[in-house]
């Protein structure tokens, strides 16, 4: 290992990722093998059926078990955490090596004061890819409200200062930075690449329809269980 590699490897260690789950086995598998070596890795299982404890485990990461819903999920994962940094990624979301020196920066740095997230990014090469990603850019810019598959970097006090996150069905990643606020939340260098498979599945105009909806509702103060069964 080369001192570069050495220091980084120690900054990562005060740091857990915090991957919530529920039945993305292969892009559970995918995100752990893409992780470098970090202080902890927790996988908080919202009730799979498809094997992702056993991904988990030939990983080595910590597997809890809740009820389904991500707020949830996210929020067990915290409190059992250990390490003083908490970064939290979906399932199908990976980091580029530029985020994850952005990480190891900021983490030296001691940025504690600020939470921090990366830029959008879908794996797929259609041109819709490329309009939602303008759009996500777009929200940022003008609601600084990053979605979950941006990832959050974040240290324990603030964290613990702002609330963490609540138990809720849906917009728990919204609901968070929106406490979190504007002046508290960063722009980290380096890519998320979340898989484009709800879209692709679903339709692009349909699956983006959806998710603005959702964000819309929310942000008229409709309560998030009411939302999440709108969506359904």
């Amino acid at each position: 290992m080369t001192q570069a590699s050495a220091q980084a490897a120690s900054l990562l260690a005060d740091l857990a990722v915090v991957i919530p789950v529920l039945n993305r086995s292969r892009d559970l598998q995918a995100t752990l093998h893409a992780l470098p070596q970090v202080g902890e890795v927790i996988v908080v299982d919202g009730g799979s059926t498809d094997g992702s404890a056993q991904v988990a485990q030939d990983h080595g990461a910590a597997f809890l078990v809740t009820p389904a819903g991500r707020g949830a999920q996210l929020r067990a994962g915290a409190q059992h955490a250990a390490c003083p940094w908490l970064l939290f990624l979906h399932a199908d979301t990976q980091l580029d090596q530029a985020a994850w020196t952005a990480i190891g920066r900021a983490i030296r740095e001691g940025s504690a004061s600020r939470a921090g997230t990366f830029r959008f990014r879908l794996d797929a090469p259609a041109w819709q890819a490329r309009l939602i990603e303008l759009g996500v850019r777009l929200r940022i810019w003008l609601l600084a409200l990053p979605y979950g598959d941006q990832g959050l970097l974040i240290h324990r006090s603030l964290y613990d200062q702002v609330g963490g996150f609540c138990d809720l069905p849906l917009m728990e990643d919204v609901d968070l930075v929106r406490r979190i606020g504007r002046r508290r939340l960063a722009r980290l260098d380096g890519t998320a690449t979340t898989s484009a498979e709800r879209w692709l599945r679903r339709g692009w105009a349909r699956q983006s329809s959806a998710n603005l909806r959702c964000l819309l509702l929310y942000m008229l103060g409709v309560p998030t269980e009411r939302i999440a069964k709108i969506r359904k």
